[in-house]
């Protein structure tokens, strides 16, 4: 399944084949992408008037294979607003080439979304964090990206992007600011934080001193996706919003007995899952969505 192919794995037409496929099985025209990380898939429940689709009937679509993940792409409306929300997301550790963790994106684009939401679980990295923390993503570092696993590799369409997008303000300022308002009406500030989050390839959890090494780099949180996504969202023009759930923290100390499993991951996804939806929800109310935003 692993592919090493660094060239362009999908034409713009193959992409357009998705969204076209998708816009003839579902009346409703999203202007918000969410995609719902481990555990997260709760996200999608608040929808109403829903169209969904299981990944597997979905032309060219990758297939979730990590629990916590049930594979399928909800339309809907959520406060008004048309949404469409991944319930499960590609992975590197998969075996899927960052083209193909990435390839709903694009179909999105086609399909008129304008603002991507992207969720996460995390390891918080800094200390203060605990866990059941919300952290807002204000900026990340690329681990995979900066050894040359990046999903922009290979030839460019100017149909999508530019060949050297920037990515300064890679997560919108505006939707920053307006989530941590909103947390403070829903009195979850105090555990909301504004943090930068750094993706590794997984699968395994960190090692002892990869977690020194990240502290030391100003790392809050690490996860093991949404870094391409966001990538390939900004390079297609669309605006970011991401969060993170602190699930675990990640030690830094020979000593310490801990130990990180997929579950405990999974528990702690589930006990937030309410407050997360109210904040997404509240968030996706008030933003403004238009063709030029």
């Amino acid at each position: 399944m692993f592919s090493t192919n660094l060239g362009l794995e999908f034409s713009y037409e193959t992409y357009k084949e998705t969204a076209d496929w998708l816009l003839s099985k579902t009346s409703h025209r999203p202007k918000v992408a969410i995609i719902c990380g481990s555990g997260l898939g709760g996200l999608a429940d608040s929808l109403t008037n829903q169209d969904i689709f299981k990944y597997s009937d979905v032309p060219n679509f990758p297939q979730s294979t990590v629990k916590g993940h049930a594979g399928q792409l909800v339309f809907g409306e959520l406060n008004g607003k048309t949404c469409v929300c991944m319930q499960g997301r590609f992975h590197m550790f998969e075996g899927y080439s960052l083209t193909k963790v990435t390839f709903p994106v694009r179909v999105f684009q086609l399909m008129g979304v304008k603002v991507l939401f992207v969720t996460n679980a995390a390891g918080s990295v800094a200390d203060g964090y605990n866990t059941g923390d919300i952290m807002i993503i204000k900026d990340h570092i690329n681990m995979p990206g900066l050894i040359g696993l990046h999903p922009l590799i290979g030839p460019n369409d100017e149909r999508f992007g530019a060949r050297f997008p920037s990515m300064a303000n890679a997560y919108d300022k505006s939707l920053r600011n307006l989530a941590l308002d909103v947390s403070k009406e829903l009195q979850c500030s105090d555990y909301v934080r504004e943090g930068v989050y750094c993706m590794v390839s997984g699968p395994h959890f960190e090692t002892i001193a990869e977690a020194r090494l990240l502290y030391k780099l100003g790392v809050d949180a690490v996860g093991m996706s949404t870094v391409p996504e966001v990538i390939v969202a900004k390079h297609c023009g669309l605006r970011v919003f991401g969060l993170s759930l602190i699930t675990n923290k990640v030690t830094r100390e020979y000593e310490s007995t801990e130990v990180v499993d997929h579950g405990a991951v999974l528990s702690i996804s589930e006990m937030r899952t309410g407050v997360l939806q109210n904040l997404v929800t509240e968030l996706v109310a008030r933003m403004k969505v238009n063709d030029d935003c």
